[in-house]
């Protein structure tokens, strides 16, 4: 496996990892179905996958390149900080855009 390909199968991994949980609003943990999901379950779920994706990395990391080179505490800010921002799209979709397009429907 080269390394380009790791990034890219990591960045598409992360960027749905990151929108799983504002755009399945009935699911939690893609298994558990319930019938409304708060915002903080969404948000617990949102840093487990978090984590999950930290975990993944560390391994891609181990069989890409034979070593995990240790990081400071700037680094993990900055993944977290990465992770909200791929987050935004499913956000927006669940808490607002949703809520605007059943208005438009509504009014018809």
């Amino acid at each position: 496996m080269s390394v380009e390909f790791a990034v890219n199968l990591l960045l598409i991994t992360a960027i749905v990892l990151a929108n799983v949980p504002w755009l399945l609003s009935n699911r939690v943990f893609i298994f558990v179905t319930v019938n409304t999901k708060s915002i903080w379950v969404g948000l617990i779920e949102w840093f487990s996958y978090f984590i999950l994706m930290g975990l993944i990395s560390t391994l891609l990391e181990e069989k890409v390149m034979g070593h995990v080179k240790e990081q400071g505490w700037e680094f993990y800010t900055i993944n977290l900080f990465m992770f909200a921002i791929f987050s935004f799209p499913g956000f927006i979709y669940r808490y607002n855009l949703k809520a605007f397009l059943g208005k438009g429907k509504a009014s018809k």
